[in-house]
């Protein structure tokens, strides 16, 4: 196999610009915003707002369901094709249409809400493979963590100036609000449209299309790649046993990632100002770990990084349930007298680090694992154990907060991160890597 080269950074840059410019969904539908707006207000059915919860778990859920049915045959139907751009280029489109049609959502329309994030959610968590696929194409197995983090770290400062809109214009999340606060759609439709044009003008579509053989259909090349995959999947033991760990460790991050706010409004009850706070510290924190941490897996190998990464998840969601008790006992020893709602924030520091550096660290390890002619292929695997991941943890979050409440509920993703750190101990970089086709990096170790 030849050796890979660093493609011209325009390209990079065209590529990273997709998590710049998708960061505007992920921020302000699933995380900070839309979520809230959906929970409290659209639904309603206060003081724990239960259902609201219940109904948005179930959303996404499904969302994330319909994407681990058709990822793996997408992605094979994308390396035989040579087609991943306009793969890329569809799900784009349908996650802009239908982002931008949460504005029709009112109080009283829950369920046009519940299809519309199944839909918009769906076509922007497939579009997470397909970008994810080109990776490999980008540069040597030295140079991937590097990508990969500038990617991730530009991403969150896509986020940071996808919300700058929302917290200056468009003000607080509530019923009386709520003719300017439903701008929201729209607002992150446009900017992930207009961000991610670079995207689709400065990325290559790489490797050569092969012609469909002769009465056998695209869906049917699909099927028959996958159940090679499959039925091959010994000889990819690292990847595997990697996939099952991510699943773990990825259903309590799609817990964080669509709760965090939730969370802070709903138990912590916090003030306008902190929730724009928390936001602002999350997006720093979450870039410079993915910076950082994208830096330092290419010394020490991204699988090391990625176990670092669980053990400081585990240290932040305990800190999170802790922290009206870290408010007592810092008043209690030192004297300090701070509301809640501000230790939660200085535990958001930590989460944001933990996010940044462990998505990219998983990211890098499937590229470093996957044969380039397959990569589209293994991503579509890789899509399809995030979202597994987000349909279990969503599921499971949701069914555990309507029988205990959010706070006690929130202790399980510290039994999933815990788990993933276990199942990733199995994992053998180098090995994976030989299997790959790709040389052993300095920091990952002997090969056996």
């Amino acid at each position: 196999m030849p050796p890979r080269v660093r493609a011209r950074k325009r390209e990079i840059f065209g590529w990273a610009m997709f998590d710049f410019a998708n960061q505007s969904y992920t921020l302000l539908i699933i995380t900070v915003i839309f979520g809230d707006l959906f929970t409290r207000v659209i639904v309603g059915n206060g003081p724990d707002y239960r259902l609201g919860n219940l109904l948005w778990s179930l959303s996404l859920a499904t969302s994330y369901l319909l994407v681990v049915v058709c990822a793996p045959v997408a992605g094979a139907v994308m390396d035989h094709a040579a087609a991943k751009k306009r793969f890329l280029f569809a799900s784009y489109l349908l996650t802009v249409v239908a982002t931008a049609a949460l504005y029709f959502v009112a109080p009283g329309y829950a369920m046009l809400g519940v299809l519309l994030l199944v839909v918009s959610n769906f076509a922007y968590s497939i579009g997470e493979a397909f970008i994810a696929s080109f990776l490999p194409d980008l540069g040597p197995p030295e140079d991937l963590g590097k990508i990969s983090g500038f990617g991730w770290a530009l991403g969150y400062v896509g986020g940071l100036c996808s919300a700058a809109f929302v917290l200056l214009a468009l003000g607080e999340v509530s019923l009386e609000n709520f003719d300017r606060i439903r701008w929201v759609g729209p607002w992150a439709a446009f900017f992930f449209f207009a961000a991610a044009i670079p995207t689709f003008v400065w990325l290559r579509e790489p490797g050569q299309p092969r012609a469909l053989p002769a009465g056998v259909s695209w869906l049917a090349v699909g099927a028959r790649r996958v159940r090679g995959t499959l039925g091959g999947i010994g000889q990819y033991r690292d990847l595997a046993v990697l996939l099952v760990s991510v699943f773990f460790s990825m259903s309590g991050i799609y817990i964080v990632i669509t709760y965090a706010f939730i969370y802070g409004a709903q138990v912590i009850g916090w003030d306008e100002p902190v929730r724009a706070l928390m936001f602002i510290v999350v997006q720093l924190t979450a870039a410079a770990g993915a910076f950082g941490f994208g830096m330092l897996q290419d010394r020490i190998g991204a699988l090391l990084t990625y176990q670092v990464a669980l053990g400081m998840w585990m240290l932040a969601i305990l800190l999170i349930w802790l922290t009206p008790e870290l408010t007592d006992l810092l008043r209690v020893l030192f004297g300090v007298d701070w509301q809640a709602q501000y230790v939660f924030v200085v535990v958001g520091s930590l989460a944001g680090l933990s996010l940044g550096s462990c998505q990219s660290a998983t990211r890098t390890l499937v590229g470093l694992f996957s044969p380039l002619p397959r990569a589209a292929e293994f991503f579509g695997f890789w899509g399809l154990s995030l979202k597994l991941a987000g349909a279990f943890g969503l599921l499971a979050i949701g069914l555990l907060q309507w029988l205990v409440g959010l706070q006690s509920a929130m202790l399980f993703c510290l039994f999933l991160f815990a788990v993933a750190l276990i199942i990733s101990r199995q994992v053998d970089e180098p090995r994976g890597r030989f299997v790959a086709g790709e040389p052993a990096c300095e920091g990952s170790g002997p090969r056996p």
